[in-house]
């Protein structure tokens, strides 16, 4: 399904030229390329991974979007905060970055899926939804500030707006399922709509009746994207007396 919102609201002149001549696939090969030259190690850090890099890689974690820098006193080395999305999708999709806990010992995918699952339940859900929009070339953050899971970006969002917000449902339990209701539904249309962004529902469905096991079943999880707006019923009179006359 080809997403189709509204549309790209670039930030300044001179933007959109600049994503074009910087294609963010381009800027994640470059950030992969590199961290799996120098061996990159992140270290399990709470809810999140640390990560210290050289100030190219910080450059290239920057204009990819990965992590949020760590201030530090150290001028030669930067350190990183990843989400646990984040760094999965590092380990797991591209293949670059390895993950150890607190006694340098290395974890391997299965270990770290298991550790990211218990420190947060719905981990394989918000993990498939955020690697399903990476790998279409999005730029996926939090969406805390909306109340939403995530938003999406067409590129770095210091040359465009965001312009989804994406909530993630699943499929599979109704029980926790958002957006059941009409007034949470409307509400969060309105919310989103207010600050110029497109709702996304990413509905995730486990094709097998056990959860996934291990990293590698997450291929028993399918994505259904459905685009939420709101109905204005001025606008579609207009266009009904436009297409009269």
């Amino acid at each position: 399904m080809t997403m189709v919102g509204l549309n790209t609201r670039w930030k300044g002149k001179g933007s959109k030229a600049m994503a074009q001549k910087h294609p963010m696939s381009e800027l994640i090969n470059q950030l992969q390329s590199s961290l799996v030259q120098s061996k990159a190690c992140g270290l399990f850090s709470g809810f999140s991974i640390v990560l210290e890099v050289g100030l190219e890689q910080a450059d290239l974690l920057n204009r990819a979007c990965f992590g949020c820098p760590i201030l530090t006193t150290n001028g030669d080395n930067q350190w990183f905060e990843l989400s646990m999305e984040e760094s999965f999708y590092l380990h797991h999709s591209l293949h670059c970055l390895k993950i150890v806990s607190k006694n340098q010992c290395v974890k391997d995918g299965d270990e770290i899926w298991e550790l990211m699952k218990s420190k947060k339940e719905s981990f394989p859900l918000s993990y498939k939804a955020y690697s399903h929009l990476r790998s279409k070339n999005w730029v996926v953050r939090s969406g805390i500030q909306y109340g939403v899971d995530f938003v999406a970006y067409r590129h770095h969002p210091s040359l465009v707006h965001s312009e989804y917000a994406v909530v993630v449902v699943d499929s599979d339990d109704n029980s926790k399922a958002r957006l059941l209701s009409w007034p949470d539904l409307h509400a969060t249309v309105r919310l989103e709509g207010g600050v110029a962004k497109t709702l996304l529902v990413l509905h995730i469905k486990n094709n097998y009746p056990a959860p996934a096991a291990s990293f590698s079943s997450l291929n028993q999880y399918t994505v259904e994207e459905q685009i939420v707006t709101r109905w204005s019923p001025e606008r579609c009179r207009e266009k009904k007396l436009e297409n009269e006359i």
